[in-house]
């Protein structure tokens, strides 16, 4: 799983450092933008000069946020995937039947990526933004998937990422997460007790397809006193079974469209 170039371009990566500072700090001065990354304030302004040259940075005041352009590109990669534009409309179905969030995630690079985001009717407030990166260790989605993946690909994924605490409830022991895991496996489900957030709870399932192969995973999520464990863990699951087979259905045989 190793993507570590021979060569790297040193530039290239303090340029990719001073746009994820931009985006972690919702934008910002030269100053903060130096301070966040640890690098010289000429050479943080060089950099955002000329992305701001280029139109991926604009710039307000003496502060400095990301264009839109990246919008355009994101939106493209998104809906040049199957998945995602087969998903979708069930994803919004789910939502608006649950009430609840509803999030689509696949994996890249050993981390978790949504895809897709139905709010339905909830009112909680769940950091799910369409191209966000998540761990995939710590929330219900992502455990669903990290539960069809090979042995020797989790154990890579947590060596490069470890098990970061999320919240009180995060499993952060690697034995406890490979039994949750075997779990997941044996009933094709996955729980998250609060791991991912503090009074939040979620069910997932994976999308794989007919060889076994997980595409990403679905996952239900809401308060947890909404969640109670009958709710959370039988009503729930047969709806999003639902969902899931349906995605499956239409990725796997493309003729019943």
């Amino acid at each position: 799983m190793s993507n570590k170039a021979q060569n790297p371009v040193k530039a290239l990566i303090t340029t990719n450092e001073v746009i994820e500072a931009l985006d972690e700090l919702d934008g910002g001065r030269v100053t903060d933008i130096a301070a966040h990354i640890d690098r010289p304030q000429s050479v943080v302004h060089n950099h955002l000069t000329t992305l701001q040259q280029l139109e991926y940075v604009v710039k307000s005041g003496n502060e400095y946020e990301l264009g839109l352009r990246f919008l355009a590109f994101g939106e493209r990669v998104r809906h040049r995937l199957e998945l995602y534009e087969i998903a979708r409309p069930e994803i919004e179905r789910l939502a608006d039947r649950t009430g609840e969030l509803i999030t689509l995630l696949v994996e890249e690079h050993g981390r978790g990526v949504y895809l897709d985001i139905g709010q339905g009717s909830s009112d909680i407030q769940y950091p799910a933004i369409p191209g966000n990166r998540i761990h995939l260790h710590c929330s219900a989605v992502g455990k669903a998937i990290l539960a069809q993946l090979p042995d020797e690909t989790v154990d890579e994924i947590l060596d490069r990422h470890g098990l970061p605490p999320q919240s009180s409830q995060t499993i952060t022991e690697r034995e406890e997460l490979y039994r949750e895991l075997e779990t997941v496996r044996k009933k094709g489900l996955a729980f998250d007790m609060e791991e991912f957030r503090d009074g939040l709870r979620s069910v997932g399932a994976p999308i794989t397809r007919r060889d076994g192969g997980v595409i990403g995973a679905v996952s239900i999520a809401g308060p947890a006193h909404r969640m109670k464990e009958t709710r959370l863990k039988q009503e729930l699951p047969e709806v999003l079974r639902q969902s899931v087979n349906v995605i499956e259905l239409n990725i796997n045989d493309p003729d019943v469209r």
